[in-house]
This record gives structure tokens, sequence and C-alpha cells, in this order.
């Protein structure tokens, strides 16, 4: 009586080719589907509205070189984005994981979201930024920015997938490596600007299958002021700690806030421990110390006569029962503000 598995070894053994090979062992690498660079680059264009659409670059890196007069809407995330060498184009870029390196270009008006943005040899470019780092400039001049202000259904998504918090944008904090005396390289757009004045919606059948709006009140990135000069001495810090909530209950105090005339300065997502939160919230530390594992933090710093108290009078009627920090009093708003950001500038290497 013969064992059925020598049976079936003898079996597999005679089918196989003469000479004993049998198929090519495959890999999981083997499998994957095989990236044409040509689909992650634009070159060479001229008078030309080309673009992507979600999940079409998927985290690839992307290329746009020796562009002039174009309209380039990349509707997607991506790993690094370089543009060189292009002219009087228009420029949409999806969430970046990593950098947005613009090089020789002039003429260019852009909007962008990345961790880092540099630009060498350029001139006259206008920039709607959301960045996690330091932006920097460097043998630039008329470099112009503004905050990132732009929306679509998939871009939430495109965020979490590039690793980009919506509230780390620090798009006026420009660091210029090549100073001039007496000159000043950047500057800042009008706070009045209008984003689609800049950069214009696309106008091809295939693009504008993208729902996208530039207002502000849908904009994804919350739209904050940044370094230009307060309108008031009077600020306010709020910080909401991790839940199922927390970026929905900040867009609705940013939301209220601003409907009642007050201005949105900054915003800031970042982890604490027990020793930041005694620096920042003092007294009340022990309050907050066991909210602190759940995740990170979002901050937001808001400026106005009567910030503190119209900020308190919020909390309490809209979200009373949410644990949130909100600064006390006039004067003690100012230190509480400057206490976070210096500890989470200091965090996140800015």
């Amino acid at each position: 009586m013969g064992c059925f598995f020598s049976n079936r070894r003898k079996a597999e053994k005679e089918s196989q080719p003469e000479g004993g090979e049998g198929r090519p062992k495959q890999y999981s690498w083997d499998q994957r589907e095989k990236v044409d660079p040509k689909d992650y680059m634009f070159s060479g264009l001229k008078d030309e509205t080309v673009g992507r659409l979600p999940g079409q670059v998927a985290g690839q890196q992307f290329l746009i070189q020796d562009c002039e007069n174009c309209n380039i809407y990349i509707f997607d995330h991506s790993a690094t984005i370089t543009i060189d060498d292009c002219t009087n184009c228009v420029i949409f870029l999806g969430p970046v994981k990593g950098s947005v390196f613009f090089r020789n270009c002039r003429d260019c008006k852009c909007t962008l979201a990345c961790q880092q943005f540099r630009v060498r040899d350029c001139r006259k470019l206008e920039v709607f930024l959301c960045c996690a780092t330091q932006p920097i400039i460097e043998s630039s001049t008329n470099i112009k920015f503004g905050c990132f202000q732009w929306y679509y259904p998939e871009l939430a998504f495109q965020f979490k997938d590039a690793g980009l918090s919506i509230f780390n944008n620090t798009w006026s904090n420009i660091h210029d490596f090549t100073p001039v005396s007496g000159e000043l390289n950047w500057s800042l757009l009008p706070e009045d600007a209008v984003v689609q004045d800049h950069v214009p919606l696309p106008t091809t059948e295939e693009l504008k299958a993208v729902r996208v709006s530039t207002e502000a009140n849908r904009s994804i990135v919350p739209v904050s002021r940044g370094q230009r000069q307060k309108s008031s001495d009077e600020s306010c810090l709020v910080v909401l700690f991790a839940g199922d909530y927390t970026i929905a209950n900040a867009r609705k105090l940013i939301d209220e806030m601003v409907g009642k005339g007050f201005f949105l300065v900054q915003t800031k997502e970042v982890s604490m421990k027990a020793e930041d939160a005694q620096r920042v919230f003092g007294e009340k530390a022990p309050d907050f110390l066991p909210l602190l594992n759940k995740g990170p933090v979002i901050a937001l710093e808001f400026n106005g006569d009567g910030a503190v108290e119209g900020c308190q009078l919020i909390v309490n009627e809209i979200f009373n029962g949410t644990k949130m920090f909100v600064s006390e009093s006039k004067e003690t708003a100012s230190g509480d503000v400057d206490s976070f950001y210096n500890f989470a500038d200091i965090q996140m290497g800015i």
C-alpha cells in the first residue's frame, strides 16, 4: 500500500520540465506594479492646463520642469515635488509628505501644502502655503506668501496620508538664507487677497470634476493671520485635548470666534508631557494630566479686544462638559500664549 504523499511528490516530479527546472520562484516584490516615471512628471509644456486627479499620484515623487504659461493641478498627495525652470505658471499641489523645492522659477502663482518648503534662485512667486516647518528662501527676490486656503472632498484624507496636520502651519515664519541689507526679499500678500484671483480653478472638464472651493470658511487648513501685526494687545489661548470630536470642536470654535469678529492668529497640534503641562497650565496642570495620554493637543490663539471673555462665553455655551484650557484673564493670556508656543516650537524644531 503506497503513501499518498509519496505518490503526489512523484507525480509532481514527473510533471516538471526536463532538466529539473521548475517555474521560477515568485517574490512579493515581483508582484508590485511597475512605476513609470513619465506618469509622475510634467516637462517641457507650454500654454497647457494639466493635472492629476485624486488617487493618480498616491504618494509617489513628482517632477515639474521647463513649463511655461501652464496651469498645473496635482489633486493628490505625494512624497516630494521639485519644480525647476518654470515661468508664468499657476500651480496647485495637494499635500506633500516631504519637501517642495522651487528652483530657477519666475512669475509663478501657487497653492500648496508640505512638510518642508524651499525656494532657490527664484523671483516673483506668490505662494498660498501650508508648511509644517519654517519655509526657506535662498538667493530669491519678490517672494510673497499667504495662508493656504483650499478645499475638495478628498483633501482631508490626503493630509492624513501625507502625515501632515492641518493645524501645523508656519506659512508666515520665513527664513531668508541670503538677506540683503536694507532690502526684504519676501513679504506677505494682502490679508484680503482672493486666492482664486491668483490661483484660478481648473477649466478642463476632467479637472473640473474635482469639487474645489476656495472659501475661507471651507478651507481644510484654518486660515490664520500668522505673523501679521496683531489688531489688539489682547490674545487668548485655547487648548483642546485629544478625543473623538477634537478636530470638529476646534473648527466649530474657530467659526464662532471669527464670526464674532476675533482673529485666528495661529494653531498648533503637538504632544505634551507632564512637565510641559506644568509649564504651560501652571496650577491647573493636574486637571489635564490624565488627558495628555490620549494623544496630541490642539492649540488655538485668538486675538482682539475682549477675546478672553468672548472665548470663555462660547466655550461655556457650546462646549459645556468638554474639558478645555482657556486663558483665565486678559492679564495672564499673553503669558499663556508665549509659554505654549515657545514649548511647541522647540519640540517641533522651529
